[in-house]
């Protein structure tokens, strides 16, 4: 199955709900994703860092939120 979006007619923000649609798509089946191997260690090592306090998790729908703000 093929689809052919006019990327090049789009705006940055319909392309970003068109893949935020993808993912929320992707998200229902998330066992039908697989995860490339080197998502573990990449995971492992900033989890590392977030119990040590090197780093922090920002919340999904803030980061959004700044990205959208980054866009206007």
């Amino acid at each position: 199955m093929s689809y052919a979006l006019s990327l090049d007619k789009m705006t940055t923000a319909e392309k970003l709900q068109v893949m935020e649609n993808i993912w929320e798509d992707l998200c229902r089946n998330p066992e039908a994703v697989p995860s490339p191997a080197w998502h573990a260690p990449v995971l492992s090592e900033r989890e590392s860092g977030v119990r040590k306090g090197e780093e922090q998790l920002d919340d999904w729908e803030d980061a959004k939120d700044r990205i959208r703000q980054s866009l206007k």
